[in-house]
């Protein structure tokens, strides 16, 4: 899968990942249906961190949920 191009198959596939990734409990924050693809960058760059990091401390996964939450829409 590319995953350079923004679409929301995409960006399904990456939300997904992270929500496996970050262990996210309550699933709903990773609904692809609230975010913009205007953000898909910002979204790549924090899979391709985690991804490139592997295992993260409690305080780390909790920055990346909350640097999701940020990018949101409103």
């Amino acid at each position: 899968m590319n995953l350079e191009n923004p679409s929301q198959e995409n960006l399904k596939f990456i939300l997904d990942e992270l929500a496996e990734m970050l262990n996210v409990v309550n699933r709903t924050i990773m609904d692809p249906e609230d975010y913009d693809l205007e953000k898909y960058e910002d979204i790549k760059f924090m899979y391709d961190m985690i991804t490139q990091k592997g295992q993260l401390s409690a305080s780390e996964t909790q920055a990346f949920i909350d640097e999701l939450r940020s990018v949101r829409k409103s």
